[in-house]
């Protein structure tokens, strides 16, 4: 189901001026705070008017000024997950995730309810209250009553960005099965280069009001003329499977041939994964380096070498595991006579790769294409 967007929307000084289409799936908007991500959504879901343009979500008009087409928001077959999960207090967990289901004839009811309660481990909470959940229960009731509301399309807000680390680790896996599941295209909004890494099978950048590159997440988080978060978000996006899990707390992928040993991963062997990897963690030698602590090293050739800030270079190697990029110094890559062409290696500790930069999706499925 496509997602088709042509708009213009002007609040004060700001102006929105957004185009775009994307396939079913999850679509990141990716950009920094204040560039129009949530103006965005919020138009999609009837909260704002545009002053002209289009919206589509499959074969549904949601708005057309042309044709003077403005679908009411109850009538846009929407599930909108906020940051702040904005249950209602008064209601039993049970009662919030029916809340929007009841509005929903039944003929024209999707996923049950007993599905969603089992795919987001919710059966222990039914009779409990908002305010007796944590942070990530309550972002997971939220969820739950946007996919039983029926949506052709869900709308997510910056959805983890009120919750610590743990909470986030434990939400993030649940949009993945979402992603790869439920067959719902998903708008979702934030500025995590980690959360774009791990979701996103479309990702629009978003800039002062303005799309500036549409692509893939590896696409979009290797270069710095589109990252639009800053060179610390710079990175690479690998796709590995799951090898097998060892006893000293590290989990063994294989990325195309290469060996990766990263921080133990809760899935089983075969599953498919996505890992991110960030260009400052990244050291680069022009030969097989020896008695490093570094587990884990990747063979390449060095396709381009580009200024960075300051004294720095972005250095991308091409490799049997997919493109890497290194920020290192200008003198390191003049000493190491790194050069298009020329044969270099990738040494990346275990420790760098940060839990939330590593995601997964059907044990035994198709790889996502980064």
């Amino acid at each position: 189901m496509n997602i088709e967007i042509d708009l213009r929307l002007r609040q004060g000084r700001f102006t929105l001026d957004a185009t775009f289409s994307a396939p079913s799936g999850l679509t990141v908007i990716f950009g920094r705070s204040g560039s129009g991500k949530t103006t965005l959504i919020n138009a999609v879901a009837g909260l704002l008017k545009p002053d002209r343009g289009r919206i589509k979500v499959g074969d549904t008009v949601l708005y057309d000024a042309a044709s003077k087409i403005s679908l009411p928001t109850r009538k846009r077959r929407l599930g909108y997950i906020f940051q702040d999960a904005r249950l209602f207090p008064h209601l039993s967990v049970q009662r919030n995730l029916l809340y929007g289901r009841r509005l929903i004839p039944a003929r024209a009811r999707g996923d049950d309810l007993d599905h969603v309660i089992e795919m987001l481990g919710l059966a222990s909470l039914l009779n409990q209250y908002p305010a007796h959940l944590s942070g990530g229960e309550r972002q997971r009731v939220a969820i739950g009553r946007a996919l039983l509301a029926s949506p052709d399309l869900i709308l997510a807000d910056e959805p983890l960005a009120a919750l610590d680390l743990p909470r986030k680790l434990e939400i993030l896996p649940y949009f993945e099965r979402i992603r790869d599941e439920m067959g719902v295209p998903i708008l979702y909004v934030t500025h995590s280069a980690a959360e774009v890494a791990r979701l996103a099978t479309t990702v629009v950048v978003l800039d002062r009001g303005r799309v500036t590159q549409i692509g893939r997440a590896g696409e979009v988080l290797s270069d710095p003329n589109v990252v639009p978060t800053g060179v610390r978000s710079l990175g690479s996006v690998l796709q590995a499977t799951l090898v097998k899990h060892h006893d000293d707390g590290l989990s063994e992928l294989d990325a195309g041939g290469v060996a990766l040993f990263v921080p133990r991963v809760d899935r089983p062997p075969g599953t498919r994964m996505r890992m991110r990897i960030s260009a400052h963690e990244v050291i680069l030698s022009n030969r097989m380096p020896e008695g490093l602590s570094a587990l884990n090293v990747i063979p390449g050739t060095v396709e381009s070498i580009r200024a960075g800030e300051g004294p720095g270079a972005l250095v991308t190697l091409t490799t049997p595991s997919g493109p890497i990029v290194g920020r290192i110094t200008q003198r390191s890559a003049n000493q190491l006579g790194l050069a298009p062409g020329a044969q270099a290696f990738a040494v990346v500790k275990s420790v760098a790769i940060a839990p939330e930069d590593i995601g997964g999706g059907r044990a035994n499925g198709p790889l996502d294409t980064l």
